[in-house]
Parts: structure tokens; C-alpha cells; sequence
């Protein structure tokens, strides 16, 4: 089997799994001693008073990566989770490139049956928190 040549452009994964890494790379710049005191930034909450299905990943990722495990998961449960997935998608792509091969679909990962009940599971937890919090 012989290997496929890489795309020059970066694949939407790339580009997703990117923007993934540097937030994750932020939220070690910023301290969880001072990440409550900041302002709402999320327009979802400033317009409604609710909170939208990512409100609280910031905060959830930067007590993630400082090592916060228990203020982490009370910010968002769902944080530790996606930051996995940033991470691992992110080495997966790593390694595509490296190998010279096609970097794997995005689309593809998306219609798998994990990845909806990962969203499933996501949006219930939100809807939930909202009515809880309404």
C-alpha cells in the first residue's frame, strides 16, 4: 500500500482540533484562583439569564489544565470530556500529517454513533441545567 500525499490545506478537522489546542494552550495562561471574578461573555446568558449548552467550559478548562480535577468537573462536566477529545483528535491529526496520509474525516466522525450520543448526552445535560436554573 503505498501512502496518500497530505492535502497542502489544512482539513476542517485540522482547523477545528487547532482552535481546540490553542484554547486549551490560553486556559494555561489564565489563573483558577481568579477565573470566577471575570465577566459573562456568553451572549446566550447575557440576553436570557440561562445558560447556554458551553457556558462554563472556559472556567471547566482552565481548572482541566492546572490540575483541578473536582472544580473542573463542577464547572462543566462535560469540559474534562471534550478537552480529551480535543487532545486525541489532535494527535490523531498529528500523526496523519507525520505519516503523510489523508487526515481523517471529520464528517465521518461526526455521523458515528459515540459522537450523537456524546451531543445527546450534552444537550440533555444543558436542558436540564437550564430548567433547573430558570
Amino acid at each position: 500500500m503505498t501512502p496518500r500525499t497530505p492535502p497542502s490545506s489544512l482539513s476542517s478537522a485540522e482547523v477545528l482540533a487547532g482552535g481546540g489546542v490553542l484554547a486549551l494552550a490560553v486556559a494555561c495562561l489564565l489563573s483558577p484562583r481568579t477565573i470566577e471574578d471575570g465577566p459573562v461573555l456568553c451572549p446566550f446568558r447575557q440576553l436570557t439569564g440561562l445558560p447556554c449548552p458551553g457556558c462554563g467550559l472556559t472556567r471547566s478548562w482552565v481548572y482541566l489544565v492546572h490540575g483541578w480535577w473536582r472544580e473542573s468537573l463542577a464547572a462543566h462536566p462535560f469540559g474534562p470530556v471534550a478537552a480529551g477529545i480535543v487532545v486525541l483528535v489532535a494527535v490523531l491529526l498529528a500523526l496523519s500529517r507525520v505519516r503523510r496520509s489523508t487526515p481523517p474525516s471529520l464528517d465521518r466522525w461526526a455521523r458515528h454513533p459515540l459522537a450523537w450520543g456524546f451531543a445527546a448526552a450534552w444537550l440533555g445535560f444543558a436542558v436540564v441545567r437550564m430548567a433547573v436554573e430558570a
